[in-house]
């Protein structure tokens, strides 16, 4: 009869029956091209795409952030939690063994005795447990876990891609700025001088208060143009100082915003995003959890089979605790099925359901707005690059103006406003044209973040945590067995 039993139990551990559905990555609706075609340069997008500004400055801060930055040593830290929890969840296939000391002494007095009975009593015990995963619901949990140590490490990998396009775009910004902040001063100096000029026309009675007034204002408008850009440019390097792990403070700065080398775009098929990008890959493990979860879900249907044994010594004595006669065991099994649960099974059920339906949406929506970006990004590059062109040539139209328009004034032809026009104008255009130089230089940043390269996998990079993380996790469980 024992055989009997035995046997078909034996047939079902090794067949390794695991109930609810297996996961199979759901279709994605790529776009067959992007909006924009652009030169193919793949190669560039695995490679530290930054480096292609060319400043050293930039390449230092980047390695920096990588090092420093308290977000990623977060990620870090997630990671290890994460897999801390799969090795739990996976350790419950295994038989969980411990052991215990007892010792007690005991004094009865019987009705009717003159003398009281001492005794004491040792015990020295090994005991086991072990639930039997015959539906596979801790294997399903073990699924879900390790999912979740994927997606804790793609998220990190998220938080990388980040940092080093936030820090790129801020130095970017920065330089933006710092160029603003030239133009300002160069033309407020200018401004001064030629104040200095009309206020000794107007004391020897060359030109009017009108005149004086016109120049004086312009003046004062590029006077006042110039802490608003000094603030703005403390703002930024308070900023790039937090994603380098640092406190608020000066940046060191390398080339200007004219001489940054924009980075070739890189081009591949949309489907690349789908293996590229840390977000889509991490929503797609959360999917692989909560399709687990389906399985654990529908397993708790199902009976539990645990077993538990003891094996030990006991004496009344500690000297005669280890003595062949004093030995003691007991094993014992149990199953335990669910009957009656006013619904409760089911509720599960369709909460592992629903949030696996969640989880599949969340997917699809990530892999469309990944697309989003891109087509975003490229669009964007190459409007501002026609942009650039033209604001290039309206400040080469307007330098000239302007130096016509002060000659002009100079030899009587025309007005002071005139020359405050064409100033104006001319200034508002420089500024102009390089904010377009900085909304270029970003939209290559954001466009190598969308496309989340292939760069992401290098060691210096990527922490390479997978690995680990569920080896670490796994070995701790071989240790116990």
């Amino acid at each position: 009869m024992r055989k009997s039993l035995t046997a078909p139990l034996l047939a079902l551990l090794v067949s390794g029956c695991m109930i609810g559905p297996d996961y199979v990555r759901p279709p994605a609706d790529a776009p067959a091209a992007w909006r924009l075609s652009e030169v193919r340069a793949e190669q560039l997008a695995n490679a530290d795409w930054w480096e292609q500004f060319n400043d050293p400055v930039l390449n230092d801060l980047v390695t920096t952030a990588l090092r420093e930055n308290k977000d990623i040593m977060i990620a870090s830290a997630r990671i290890e939690e994460y897999a801390g929890r799969y090795g739990v969840t996976r350790s419950q296939l295994f038989p969980q063994v411990g052991a215990g000391y007892n010792a007690a002494r005991q004094k009865n007095v019987l009705p009717g005795a003159t003398n009281a009975t001492t005794y004491n009593t040792y015990e020295a015990l090994l005991g086991a447990s072990w639930e039997i995963d015959l539906w596979g619901k801790i294997r399903r949990q073990s699924e879900a876990a390790r999912a979740q140590i994927a997606a804790t490490e793609e998220a990190k990998q998220g938080v990388i891609l980040s940092l080093v396009a936030s820090v790129a775009g801020g130095y970017i910004n920065l330089r933006d700025l710092d160029r603003q902040l030239e133009i300002a001063r160069d033309t407020a100096r200018s401004r001064g001088e030629s104040y200095k000029i009309f206020q000794d026309r107007y004391d020897g009675g060359v030109i009017s208060i009108l005149e004086l007034s016109q120049n004086k204002s312009q003046y004062e408008e590029a006077l006042a143009s110039i802490p608003p850009i000094e603030f703005a440019i403390a703002q930024q390097e308070n900023a790039l100082s937090i994603l380098l792990g640092r406190n608020p403070g000066p940046i060191t700065r390398g080339r200007t915003i004219d001489e940054l080398v924009p980075p070739v775009i890189p081009e591949g098929l949309p489907s690349d995003l789908l293996e590229r990008r840390p977000d889509i890959l991490a929503a797609e493990q959360e999917l692989i959890a909560a399709n687990a979860e389906i399985g654990v879900a529908k397993a708790a249907y199902f009976p539990s089979i645990s077993l538990t044994g003891v094996l030990g010594f006991a004496s009344g004595s500690l000297s005669n605790l280890f003595n062949s006669g004093s030995k003691v065991w007991q094993y014992a099994g149990a199953v335990g099925m669910p009957i009656f649960t006013a619904g409760g099974l089911a509720g599960q059920l369709l909460v592992s359901e629903a949030q696996q339906q969640q989880a599949l949406l969340r997917y699809q929506q990530a892999i469309q707005n990944a697309f989003r970006e891109v087509d975003d990004a490229l669009v964007a590059q190459d409007r501002a690059r026609v942009q650039l062109a033209a604001q290039r040539q309206q400040v080469a139209s307007l330098e000239q103006y302007a130096g016509t328009a002060r000659l002009r004034y100079d030899n009587g032809y025309t007005s002071y406003l005139e020359v405050v026009d064409s100033e104006r104008s001319l200034f508002n255009a420089q500024l102009a044209y390089t904010k377009t130089q900085q909304t270029r230089l970003q939209s290559m940043v954001i466009l190598y973040k969308a496309m989340g390269g292939g760069w992401m996998t290098k060691p210096e990079v990527a922490a390479e945590a997978k690995p680990e993380a569920v080896s670490e996790a796994e070995s701790g469980v071989e240790e116990k067995k």
